[in-house]
């Protein structure tokens, strides 16, 4: 379903080009659930960039259901770190959750349905009208991870 083939990345910097990522290789099938580890700096958000289609690799290539990936795969979701940039302050937790849906083209009582099962799968099913500024960084977080979660990917790329 997912392979990584010899995928290397450098970026340059004043002091010299810095390797981030080094001649990875490894393959994710369908149901795995794999899990990358490493201290801080390892390269594990750039992989995911690289995964993702977000950032190019130096060397080496990403394949995502027998395709190349060359930009965001719209079989995949991606949850940041920094989740508290990728909600929209304006919009409401079912607006957040539901946006990639509507952008999806999903029928409004798909759309309706979706959101409610995945804010209730993270435990926010009261929360539908509230705003992120309202809300923990662990909820907030959660309201990112519901948002992927009712998009039904195929693949879930999460970091920390």
């Amino acid at each position: 379903m997912l392979s990584v083939r010899g995928v290397r990345k450098i970026y340059p910097s004043a002091a010299g080009p810095v390797e981030a990522v080094r001649n990875l290789t490894f393959d994710v099938r369908r149901g795995e659930l794999a899990c990358i580890v490493g201290p801080s700096g390892a390269g594990k958000t750039t992989l995911l960039k690289i995964m993702s289609g977000l950032l190019e690799p130096t060397e080496g290539e990403v394949i995502l259901g027998g395709k190349k990936v060359t930009g965001p795969p719209k079989t995949m979701a991606v949850v940041f770190q920094e989740y508290g940039r990728s909600l929209f302050p304006w919009l409401t937790v079912h607006g957040n959750v539901e946006l990639p849906l509507k952008n999806a083209k999903v029928p409004t009582a798909e759309r309706n349905q979706r959101v409610h099962e995945a804010l209730e799968a993270v435990g926010l099913g009261h929360a539908h009208h509230r705003f992120p500024w309202q809300l923990s960084g662990g909820m907030q977080q959660r309201v990112a991870i519901a948002r992927a979660v009712a998009y039904n990917p195929d693949v879930l790329l999460m970091d920390e």
